[in-house]
């Protein structure tokens, strides 16, 4: 866990500090930020493992985050199911507790595996290296990772992917991009998904992605349903650019020209 995201307090030690207050504010607010500065640099020497595997083997890593709810795990399924045979994809799913996603992905016949943080709020470079061990991705292939439905925690960790990609669903409100800049700041593509249920909803797709684009004006959206495919082949075109730039001077893209 880390201090980082206040997943855990390290010893108890902030649970503590609200009990007494006979110590030293300034002592503990240095102790913290050596304490998160030690650990994001621990995941970025992981994250550039990863980096480097995934451009060794010509593989695009992406990592999928969205808040709880949004659809990301059915948004998947739907999209390895239109891929087909034509590209390989692989998953990374985490969540705190059970493997129901990762039995979801491996039910469409595509490797999973599950990791599951405990109480941990997201995943981080060093677990994920550890999926890849599990997996082991063909060169030329895709991996998705589902982080934990979370739209604070996972902002703040590289995991050695080409892209975040934030998954946000109709039902959460046009605001969430401007209350969690973080998460959109840090993404190259947002799916606004569940479409489909635009009708019955009081819900205003411009300033959603106005919002979006507020905090990161490069972003973009494609607006998408996982239930009745409308947007997918969007997204899909999405994927295959994004993969013909992970495999640019691989020998696996330069085979394929």
């Amino acid at each position: 866990m880390c201090t980082v995201c206040g997943c855990e307090h390290p010893s108890g030690a902030a649970k503590d500090a609200h009990r007494s207050h006979d110590h030293h504010h300034g002592d503990d607010v240095d102790r913290t930020i050596r304490l998160e500065l030690d650990i994001l640099a621990k995941n970025n020497a992981y994250a550039t493992e990863n980096r480097s595997l995934f451009a060794d083997r010509g593989i695009l890593a992406l990592n999928l985050v969205s808040s709880p709810g949004s659809g990301k795990t059915s948004l998947l399924v739907k999209t390895i199911e239109m891929l087909g045979n034509g590209l390989r994809a692989c998953v990374i799913e985490g969540d705190q507790q059970t493997t129901n996603d990762a039995d979801r992905i491996r039910a469409t016949g595509a490797p999973a595996v599950q990791i599951n943080t405990g109480k941990g709020c997201h995943l981080d470079a060093h677990m994920v290296g550890h999926g890849i061990a599990d997996l082991q991705p063909p060169e030329g292939s895709l991996v998705f990772i589902e982080n934990v439905g979370n739209l604070v925690c996972p902002a703040a960790f590289d995991l050695g992917e080409a892209h975040k990609v934030a998954i946000l669903s109709v039902t959460e409100g046009e605001d969430k991009p401007i209350k969690y800049p973080d998460m959109f700041a840090a993404a190259d593509l947002v799916l606004l998904n569940k479409t489909d249920l635009l009708p019955h909803l009081d819900f205003d797709v411009d300033e959603t992605i106005a919002n979006a684009r507020k905090v990161n004006p490069s972003i973009k959206v494609l607006q998408v349903s996982a239930r009745t495919g409308e947007g997918m082949e969007s997204w899909l075109a999405w994927l295959n650019g994004a993969r013909a730039m992970a495999l640019a001077g691989h020998p696996i893209g330069a085979a394929a020209e």
